[in-house]
């Protein structure tokens, strides 16, 4: 049997982000270096660098002589995302507007019919991906790339805020998806009507009723498996 190939940082990188946004790896988790190089089969001297670079992203808590834990956003900081969310993101689907092609109108129709596919064959976390890549598809095909990074940050903080917060998540519902599919076709009914201003206000609308739901004060305690979660498939 051939042997798993050797995974570089940024891979472990990517893995370790796709796991928070889909959901699995909850806020207040610990991230163990030993249990996490066993995982991908790297020495922990491979697992430190991307464990600061999440850090740095605010996606990963490292505290001195404690090690690192998923971030756990307070309420003050999951309101400042949202607000700078709202910053940005009206900007984000102007420019898509102007700019945008056949193409990527399409991969958002997509994206959109997945996720309602997901909500109805209750795969929660997939919905939930499936809500922040559309966003993260506006800013692509924006062709803004610094804005672009501060939003991938930002739907990956965004996750985590949900899962702490929204308790429509952490009982399955179909409204924990967030961004709901209704308000997604809206937005994407006014991109096709090249209506910037429509798409503008929508945007906010949407992300206004998306930091609505969050109640905050709730208790999470529940931790993976780090070894099963990221073993070679």
């Amino acid at each position: 049997m051939a042997e798993a190939p050797i995974l570089s940082e940024n891979d472990i990188y990517e893995r370790m982000v796709a796991t928070i946004l889909d959901h699995r790896l909850p806020p207040g988790t610990k991230l163990i270096e030993e249990k996490l190089a066993t995982a991908f089969g790297v020495s922990r001297t491979r697992i430190r660098p991307v464990l600061v670079r999440l850090a740095n992203e605010q996606i990963v808590t490292l505290t001195p002589n404690r090690g690192a834990t998923v971030a756990q956003p307070t309420e003050q900081e999951a309101r400042e995302v949202f607000e700078v969310r709202r910053m940005i993101e009206p900007i984000l689907v102007r420019r898509f507007v102007r700019q945008a092609t056949d193409a990527s109108i399409a991969t958002l129709t997509q994206c959109i019919d997945d996720e309602e596919q997901a909500r109805e064959r209750a795969d929660m976390r997939r919905a939930i991906r499936l809500s922040g890549e559309f966003h993260l598809h506006i800013a692509t095909g924006a062709d803004h790339q610094t804005l672009g990074r501060i939003l991938r940050e930002l739907v990956s903080r965004t996750s985590l805020i949900l899962m702490t917060y929204s308790s429509n998540h952490m009982q399955g519902r179909p409204e924990a998806t967030a961004c709901g599919c209704t308000e997604h076709r809206a937005l994407l009914d006014a991109i096709r009507l090249r209506d910037a201003n429509a798409a503008d206000v929508l945007m906010q609308q949407h992300l206004r009723q998306l930091e609505a739901q969050l109640q905050f004060g709730q208790d999470n305690s529940n931790e993976p498996d780090l070894e099963q979660l990221f073993k070679p498939e």
